[in-house]
């Protein structure tokens, strides 16, 4: 129950070369450059004469330089790398009434997590993303993607306190999340990305995510692309559920898993685009143009070239920068290789492609 996905076409770039039009983006995240992470330990120094108003002025350089990037390496829609956020949750959290921050909790290893707590019914005060979007808006040549953490996550991801059920708490966050949204509309966002990366680790509550995208879409124009990005798991414990997600997009992280997964969404047939993970952001490897096409050809076996998204597996954050510059630059390269060769007629898209190895 997919949306008008030809939503899409907006974004293809004025004078596109090839007749066909894959096109590229990003999930979100970006290496902090190295000095807005020393900024920042400067602005929490007592003895450092460096304020909030200095570190304010160091995001907007840092989203600056990296929206900039994102559109050197030929992006056709771009973000600001997520440079004002730290974490996903926790900086949804201190921007939603009703949460409250105890202390981190060890997740794993010796990594902490902020873990906040649902204190009291959940509220909309302030716009969450709009001032970074309309800053990234006035950067950037290119469309620009919002990314949210979506609902789902939000209420799973935290303590609930004030909620009978996860699910009604869940319920109550996306209704918020679509205020958030008609303020981006308003503002003239086009590309909306909703972030579950939790519904991979509890597939069997597909139906709960499925009525929190309902309740985020309510009212929202149809030239408006939601995408929805789902990190690694068991694709198949919530596919072909999936189908009937109000939703443009479905953005999976396959390249890590070397697509083991890819058949899952031929059968029934898939209907949203497909927004496929072309490169691993879990190693610093940086994969050749070649290695990029054949991951390409990988969606090509789900949906036609007029339905597929091309992208890393997902935000690329934990990657040295110049390597995660790469990995978009060759993606893009190879993008552009694949349009020109289905247009000269040398991919048969009637002959199932062969498994990347």
């Amino acid at each position: 129950m997919s949306r008008d996905a030809s939503n899409r076409e907006q974004f293809r770039p004025h004078g596109h070369e090839s007749e066909h039009f894959l096109l590229t983006t990003v999930v979100g995240s970006y290496p902090k450059p190295k000095w807005l992470n020393r900024s920042k330990e400067l602005a929490e120094d007592d003895e450092s004469k460096f304020d909030d108003e200095d570190l304010e002025e160091a995001y907007d350089d840092a989203a600056r330089v990296i929206t900039h990037e994102h559109e050197n390496a030929g992006l056709d829609t771009v973000v600001d790398g997520e440079m004002r956020r730290e974490e996903m949750v926790e900086y949804f959290a201190h921007r939603i009434p009703g949460y409250e921050f105890n202390g981190p909790v060890k997740v794993w290893g010796h990594n902490y997590f902020d873990k906040p707590s649902v204190a009291s019914e959940v509220e909309y005060d302030e716009p969450w993303l709009v001032d970074e979007f309309e800053f990234t808006s006035n950067v950037a040549e290119k469309p620009v993607k919002v990314p949210i953490t979506g609902p789902y996550t939000l209420a799973r991801w935290s303590f609930n306190e004030a909620y009978d059920t996860e699910a009604d708490l869940a319920y109550d966050l996306a209704d918020l999340v679509n205020e958030e949204v008609e303020k981006l509309v308003e503002a003239g966002a086009r590309y909306v990305q909703i972030d579950e990366p939790a519904l991979a680790t509890t597939p069997d509550d597909h139906a709960i995510v499925g009525e929190c995208l309902e309740r985020i879409v309510d009212g929202i124009p149809e030239e408006v692309r939601i995408g929805l990005h789902v990190c690694y798991g068991d694709y198949s414990r919530i596919y072909p559920e999936i189908n009937d997600y109000p939703i443009d997009e479905f953005d999976v992280e396959l390249c890590n898993g070397g697509y083991e997964q890819i058949d899952v969404f031929t059968d029934p047939e898939f209907e949203p685009d497909l927004a496929l993970g072309v490169v691993d952001v879990h190693t610093a490897e940086v994969e050749s143009v070649e290695e990029i096409k054949e991951n390409i050809l990988e969606g090509l076996k789900v949906v036609p070239p007029e339905k597929l998204t091309v992208s890393p597996d997902c935000g690329v954050k934990l990657l040295p920068r110049e390597v995660a510059y790469q990995k978009m630059e060759n993606m893009v390269t190879a993008a552009r290789e694949v349009e020109a060769e289905l247009d000269a007629g040398d991919i048969d898209l009637d002959v199932p492609t062969p498994q990347a190895d």
